[in-house]
């Protein structure tokens, strides 16, 4: 894939791929964004708030910054994490070298974790800390199977419906569905009207809340 690094907003980078004409994340701030839509209104909810250990899938690894701040947020929580995530096409080290998400955060290993968080296997869990285990799965979400009422917490940030239509089917929706435990979440920046369609469709409760900075309005929808 064609890829360039991008300077966001709020001084973060981000990734543009030429081959679908998509940013990773948002122009106004890829930082900003993920701690607005993953960490506050997922892994620190009122809803996963009160649980010592969950179970994260996320579809669509990326850039690996929801990885890397989920890590350092549920070591300040105490939470013990479960970490699956999906993604066909990795980034390749030289492109994960030039991010600096690391330098923006005050965690004295940061980019040591990044590295790590990068560099482990594909296709077999890791542990990467006492508290973190993580198994990052090079393959597309469609083609993946998920382990039945396995998941907390679901982290859905794939490429929008306009360039990825495939990821946002009712048949991937509903196999994330059953993969997930009764009374979990999932958080996706997309609201648009068709997709809120499926998600009800599924069986979801929805929830719209306030989006990031540029961004209207996100989604959290309920098992």
């Amino acid at each position: 894939m064609k890829r360039k690094i991008i300077l966001t907003e709020d001084g973060s980078h981000t990734i543009f791929s030429e081959e679908v004409n998509q940013h990773y994340h948002s122009r106004f701030g890829a930082l900003q964004e993920s701690k607005h839509i993953f960490i506050d209104a997922g892994l620190c909810c009122e809803i996963i708030a009160p649980l010592e250990t969950v179970s994260i899938l996320e579809i669509g690894f990326g850039t690996g910054l929801n990885a890397l701040l989920t890590y350092f947020r549920a070591k300040e929580l105490n939470k013990t994490v479960y970490y699956e995530t999906i993604e066909p096409y990795p980034l390749s080290l030289y492109e994960v070298a030039l991010l600096n998400y690391p330098n923006l955060l005050s965690y004295t290993n940061a980019n040591e974790i990044f590295t790590i968080l990068h560099n482990t296997v594909w296709n077999k869990a890791q542990t990467i800390s006492n508290n973190f285990t993580l198994l990052k799965r090079k393959m597309s979400a469609t083609k993946a199977t998920y382990t039945p009422n396995r998941f907390d917490l679901v982290y859905f940030d794939a490429f929008s419906p306009e360039v990825q239509p495939e990821l946002w089917t009712k048949e991937l929706f509903e196999s994330i569905y059953n993969s997930m435990k009764n009374g979990s979440i999932l958080l996706t920046y997309c609201s648009k009207g068709s997709v809120q369609k499926t998600f009800a469709e599924c069986g979801f409760l929805i929830e719209k809340l306030s989006g990031p900075i540029g961004k209207r309005e996100i989604l959290r929808v309920k098992k």
